[in-house]
Order: C-alpha cells, then structure tokens, then sequence
C-alpha cells in the first residue's frame, strides 16, 4: 500500500491525550508519494502559485482595469468560444471517426490510424503553416470556398480550424478503446428483442461511450485554450476579430508589459479551471452508468 499506519503498542487502561491519539493515527507517506508530490509541487503547484503571486501584487483597481479591457474581453470571447466550438465538433466527428476505424475493415486502415496522432508529433508551426496554405484563397481548399463567399485563412473561422486540427486525436484516443470493450452481441440481442438500430445505439452503446467522450471533449477544450502555434499563423491577430489570449498574452510580453500578461494569463486559467470543473461534473454524471 502506498500509505500505511503506524501506531504504537499502549497499556489498555492506560488513558490516551486525544492529540497523541490522533498523531498515532496519521498516515505516514511513502517514497512514491512523497516522490508524486514532490514532481507536481514542482512542476504544477509552484508555477501556478507564483503565477497567482505575481498577479497579486497589482492592486484591485490595476487588476480589474487590465482584466476587463476591451481587448482582453474581446481575446477571452475568441479564445473560450471557438475552444468550445472546436470540442464540440471533435466530441461529435472524432467519436464517429473512433467508430469507422473500430467497426470497419478497409484498405489503409492502418495508416489512417497512424495518421489521427499526427497533431501530437507535428510542430504546431508547422501545423499553422499547412492549414494556412491550404485554406488560403489560392489553397486547394481555400480556393472552393472562395467562390461561395468562405474565406478560412486569416480569420476567426481559421482559429476554429487550427484548435479542430490539434484537439481532434483526443476523442479519438479516448472514445477507440472503450469501444472496441463493446461486445456487438449486446447489439444483436437488443435487435433480437425488437429494438430499432436509434434505440440500440442510444440505450446500449452511447452509455458506455458518454464518460470517454466527455473526457476527450475536455482535453480537447483544455489543448484548444491553449493553443499558440497554430493560431498565431492561421489569425491575422487582428483585435477584436480573430486575436486570441495566448497570443495577447504573447504580445503584452513583447511589449514588456509583464503585469498585463500576469493578469491576462490569471484570468484565463481561473475561466479555464472553472470549465474544466463543469465538465468534470458532467463525466460525474455521466459515469452513474457505470
């Protein structure tokens, strides 16, 4: 066991001070704990908190000024909306994807499976620069979408674009393995006992599928808000219209304005944590199948 209890040999009549009764029930931690929790001190607690730190040495006023300037609303509303947007699309087209490659036999099956990892290993400038290229007005995509008035490069659309494109692998990767546990003679059975294919799919294999979907729409969303590489080629960061956080964030550094992005960056986290605690309750909900 990775805590274990330690209590001392005592005369049953002899009485016992309630705080060394309750020392002698601590729990003493062993070295895969005190490892665990010396690496997340190190790499998770420390950063956030001196981030916390930083920002709150600026005072109320400073604070809230720079938190609800225009620019930074306009860079939250972008960032946290299209984010939304783009798991949500990955959370529908990445469970359908999951379900082809686990239910169907055809040719470069392999490859296509290999090719859904390919946002974690490419460099997302690099990823930037193809997804701009081939949605440009003269792309092989972007050039279809010109005459019907879509123009994807350089915009707001772009942005949606480049956080699909990154988050896709995780519903993907979370969703594969739980369904290929899918026994299909739970399907059959239900087909046997006169359910219809929408029915089948909605009792008996979306329950088991709803917690890995949540799971991966959430990484999806958490990878999509922080997304820099990508983004920052696709946009024109253009305030108001397509600028994101990170990248305000990134510029506010140039400028040597620390504290704004000190701030800019507090706030994005504390929206963050709190959307990220939201679906977590949703996974909650959705585990009561379990």
């Amino acid at each position: 066991m990775a805590i274990s209890y330690r209590r001392r040999k005592i005369n049953a009549s002899e009485p016992i001070p309630p705080g060394q009764k309750f020392l002698s029930n601590l729990p003493e931690f062993s070295w895969t704990w005190r490892i665990t929790l010396g690496y997340l001190a190190v790499m998770l607690f420390v950063p956030l908190a001196a981030m916390f730190v930083k920002a709150s040495t600026e005072s109320p006023e400073n604070f809230w000024r720079i938190a609800t300037s225009p620019i930074a609303l306009a860079t939250y509303d972008v960032t946290f909306t299209t984010s939304l947007i783009a798991a949500a699309f990955n959370g529908l087209f990445g469970t359908l994807i999951a379900w082809v490659l686990v239910r169907y036999d055809f040719p470069l099956k392999r490859f296509v499976d290999a090719s859904i990892d390919l946002p974690f290993a490419l460099p997302t400038s690099v990823a930037g620069l193809t997804l701009a290229t081939i949605y440009s007005d003269n792309g092989w995509i972007g050039s279809l979408l010109a005459p019907l008035g879509i123009k994807v490069s350089f915009t707001r659309l772009g942005v949606g674009v480049a956080m699909i494109f990154i988050s896709l692998p995780f519903v993907v990767r979370t969703v594969q393995p739980v369904m290929q546990e899918i026994e299909k003679e739970m399907e059959e059975a239900a087909w046997c006992l006169g359910a219809s294919q929408w029915t089948t799919f909605w009792r008996v294999i979306l329950p088991p599928l709803f917690p890995p979907i949540l799971t991966g729409v959430a990484l999806g969303f958490s990878r999509a808000v922080g997304e820099y590489g990508s983004t920052v080629i696709i946009s024109s960061n253009t305030p108001f219209k397509d600028l994101i956080a990170p990248v305000l964030i990134f510029q506010r550094l140039e400028q040597y304005d620390y504290s704004g992005a000190t701030v800019i960056g507090v706030v994005l986290l504390i929206i963050s944590l709190v959307l990220l605690l939201g679906i977590n309750l949703l996974q909650a909900w959705g585990r009561r199948y379990d």
